[in-house]
């Protein structure tokens, strides 16, 4: 991070907040700031259009004024193409706003622009787009993770302080992971899917399964963002969850033992810990059945527990070449697809960046309606281990 927000050092949502409200930093400072960064990051690809629109008016109290919001190119924005990261759509122009970008808007987000995407977000690298390929800020000769590799990019690089994203199987989570910052989907319907590609077809099952998400520097930023735009009211967080450990999640050899060296101690902040397994074989791309599934998820899973936890990626971060070798898929969603098909609250935080595996990734899952005991307990992990920016 360069120049004026630099100099003041605002590492979460909060801080920037305060200094604004109390007139050390101006919205313009900030958005000349985002405006040196996105220069400075030209080379990761992040953005398919850029906006940086202050939506605030001028209004400082309002909850998200002056904070850098970017928008995967998903969503419509009025007067503001929408590509979804392919040909199609190159010059598509939507008349009015998703839902979720009318709450930015109302919130007096700072919205930098459309962030690039795995064309159609039917990729987990985000190699493929119609604009050209995302590229990694922490290892650039590894993948981004996808479809919301732009989104990633640009709160790892320190561009964005948070991004609203689509997760139908592990499409915010998986590029989190990968570019090593905090990922969130919640429990299904919380955040509002409306106005994504308005008015083109879509596929039955991918409206079953995709939950709007939140990725962000930390669970923190990710909860201040989450409860101005989440809908229905939120249950409180449970103090100490009581967390099961999953252990027939998908993770090779390798990242399983990185995995486990890596697991913080939950001593302080969590309940008894527990070994459970994960129906994942039941987890399918069929939106059959899938209502039944999720209404008997939370006794089946979350009788003993409040709380899962297990690696977010499988294998190493693929390099570039492996992962155009490999195919769309090549980070796999074999552990993070579960959480979508039963639609629970799911979390990703980084752990650390080993020198062969890339990023190790924390996975923690709630019951459907959990959200809060989700977010909450991500939180208190990061105290003890802080997330860290890529410096660039």
């Amino acid at each position: 991070m360069t120049a004026t927000i630099e100099r003041r050092k605002p590492r979460t949502i909060g801080e920037l907040k305060r200094l604004i409200e109390a007139k050390t930093l101006t919205i313009e400072e900030v958005r000349r700031d985002v405006a040196a960064l996105l220069d400075a990051n030209e080379d990761l690809n992040a953005f398919i259009s850029v906006m940086l629109e202050d939506t605030s008016r001028g209004e400082t109290s309002l909850p998200l004024a002056g904070v850098p919001i970017g928008i995967k190119d998903f969503f419509d924005t009025a007067g503001v193409r929408t590509t979804a990261g392919c040909a199609q759509f190159a010059s598509r122009v939507p008349t009015e706003d998703a839902e979720v970008v009318r709450g930015l808007r109302s919130a007096g987000a700072m919205i930098v622009g459309k962030t690039n995407m795995h064309t159609l977000g039917m990729g987990t690298t985000s190699l493929e787009s119609h604009f050209g390929p995302v590229r990694n800020p922490w290892l650039q000769e590894r993948v981004a993770g996808g479809s919301s590799g732009g989104s990633a990019a640009a709160v790892a690089s320190g561009v964005c302080f948070a991004t609203i994203d689509t997760d139908a199987v592990g499409s915010a989570r998986l590029p989190a992971a990968c570019c090593s910052v905090t990922g969130f989907k919640p429990s299904y319907g919380r955040l509002s899917t409306d106005g994504i590609l308005r008015g083109e077809p879509v596929d039955a099952a991918i409206v079953a399964l995709n939950h709007t998400s939140i990725i962000a520097r930390s669970a923190a930023d990710v909860a201040t963002v989450f409860a101005i735009l989440a809908r229905g009211s939120l249950a409180t967080a449970t103090s100490q969850p009581r967390v099961g450990v999953v252990a027939n999640h998908s993770s090779a050899q390798p990242m399983k033992q990185k995995f486990e060296a890596a697991l913080p101690s939950n001593a302080s902040i969590a309940g008894p810990t527990a070994e459970l397994t994960v129906p994942f074989s039941e987890a399918r791309f069929e939106p059959a059945g899938i209502e039944s599934a999720r209404a008997a998820i939370n006794e089946r899973l979350f009788s003993d527990v409040d709380l899962i936890v297990l690696p977010t990626l499988v294998d190493a971060v693929p390099t570039i070449e492996r992962a155009r070798r490999a195919g769309a898929q090549a980070v796999s969603p074999a552990n993070t697809f579960f959480a979508n098909y039963f639609g629970l609250p799911a979390i990703t935080i980084p752990m650390n960046i080993d020198e062969d595996l890339g990023p190790i990734a924390l996975q923690i899952v709630g019951p459907a309606g959990g959200d809060m005991t989700v977010l909450d307990f991500a939180r208190r992990v990061q105290e003890r281990h802080p997330p860290m920016l890529a410096r660039r």
